[in-house]
This record gives C-alpha cells, sequence and structure tokens, in this order.
C-alpha cells in the first residue's frame, strides 16, 4: 500500500494569481508546501498536480515531482484523482490530499490525518481540524467550522460559527477545518463521481457532498494550525509565522 501526497496547485486564483509560484521569505510557496509535506513519515510520493507549465518547471526545478493533469478538472480533487489516474494506483492505496496554498502545513497532521485509514476500517475518507484560539475566525466565513461526534466522524461543516450557543456565557471549543483529506484511491474514484449536492452548493464546500450521501469522514484534531494564503497580503502573515519559529 501507498500513501502518495498529491498537492493540487493552480496558476490562474482569481483573488491572487500565480499564488503558487509567490515568494514567501525568498521561496516559493509550492516548495515551502511540497517540502514540508514530503517530511512526514508515512508518505512514500508527494507530486504537484497542475495545469499550468510554469508551476511543473518551479516544482522540477527544486527537485520535485509534478504532473500535468486535464484541463477539464472541475476542482482540486478532481485534479488529485486525475493524478492518481496518471500515476496507476491501486485501489486499495491511500492518497492525501494537500492544498497548495498551506506553507506552513506540520508533517505531523499530514501523517495524523493518514493514519485512521491505515489503521482503522469502516470508512475510506478523513480529514483534520484544528482548535480556534483566534476569537474572529470563529464568525470569519473563510475558516469553516467543523462538529464531529462522540466517535470522530463529521456531523457538518459550515462556513457560519457551529455549534451556536443558545445561552450566553455557555463555554465550548469550537474547531476549524484544516485543508487536508485522505482516502482511498477507491472511495476518490466514487467521490469524483457523485453529484453536487444541495448543501455543498449551497455552502460552497466540496466535503459536504460525501456527507450529504451518506458516507463517513474521520476527523482528526491536530496540535498544529495551518493558516492558508488567499491574498497577496497574508504573506506577511506567514512570514511573521516563519520568523517566530525560528526563535
Amino acid at each position: 500500500m501507498e500513501v502518495v501526497a498529491v498537492i493540487p496547485s493552480r496558476y490562474g486564483s482569481t483573488r491572487f494569481p500565480g499564488k503558487p509560484l509567490a515568494p514567501i521569505a525568498g521561496v516559493p510557496m509550492i516548495q515551502r508546501v511540497y517540502e514540508r509535506t514530503c517530511r512526514a513519515s508515512c508518505v512514500t510520493r508527494t507530486v504537484v498536480a497542475t495545469d499550468d507549465q510554469r508551476i511543473v518547471d518551479t516544482v522540477t526545478g527544486f527537485g520535485g515531482e509534478a504532473v500535468m493533469t486535464s484541463e477539464k478538472c472541475r476542482s482540486g480533487t478532481d485534479r488529485v484523482a486525475d493524478t492518481a489516474r496518471i500515476l496507476g494506483l491501486s485501489e486499495d492505496d491511500i492518497v492525501v490530499n494537500i492544498q497548495g496554498d498551506q506553507p506552513l502545513i506540520a508533517p505531523e497532521t499530514v501523517y495524523g490525518t493518514a493514519a485512521p485509514l491505515l489503521e482503522e476500517t469502516g470508512f475510506e475518507m478523513s480529514t483534520a481540524v484544528f482548535p480556534i484560539v483566534d476569537e474572529q475566525e470563529k464568525t470569519n466565513p473563510n475558516n469553516v467550522k467543523t462538529v464531529f461526534d462522540a466517535n470522530g466522524f463529521a456531523l457538518y461543516f459550515s462556513r457560519s460559527p457551529i455549534p451556536f450557543a443558545r445561552d450566553e456565557g455557555t463555554r465550548f471549543e469550537m474547531f476549524k477545518h484544516i485543508g487536508i483529506y485522505a482516502y482511498t484511491k477507491h472511495f476518490l474514484d466514487i467521490f469524483t463521481s457523485l453529484p453536487t449536492g444541495i448543501l455543498e452548493n449551497v455552502e460552497k464546500l466540496e466535503q459536504l457532498r460525501a456527507l450529504e450521501h451518506g458516507y463517513r469522514i474521520r476527523v482528526v484534531v491536530t496540535r498544529h494550525d495551518s493558516p492558508e494564503v488567499d491574498v497577496p497580503r497574508d504573506i506577511a502573515k506567514i512570514e511573521a509565522a516563519l520568523d517566530s519559529k525560528k526563535t
């Protein structure tokens, strides 16, 4: 069984064109994501999936592996599935989908997300969450919130604050979703063939498709935050975080 990490990376972002190649402290963002992913102990292979030659050239330039995927891919997950097909992965192989705009992704989070599929049975998809410490993230729709049951399976994902406390002063922990998934290659093919769900369309959250069609998602709580780069001004925050880790 292989554990293959695939990093979908698109050049044409509406809010930040060329984002994967944006330098963070002098290093292209995609290189930072790639190198951190490679350090995950369970990962046997790391591949960048893209539709742009400039990204391929950058990745191969720093010694990484990249594949050119179909222009027909509707989403990052479709790009990941296309990559699994191109690589000829078997049905039981595990594919880890890591967003290319998470330059601080922790190798421990990559391992922790894949681990349930290596150690448990009864499901074919897992993801990671992080306890929210910044109060602003609770109401920011760009920070997706997650609730899960007593056995660690997702109940819902939302851009709204969930759960919502009816009584003022109620104290509870809220979790935000980290953009990383692991699936068996078998389920990845099923997932990308499912029709778009109603809730998925409303929230614009692809993972809701699995829940709407009755599939379970195992949730792993990580100790490592992984802020995303959505717009150019986010670069400064990432660089500040890198500086703080050096001290």
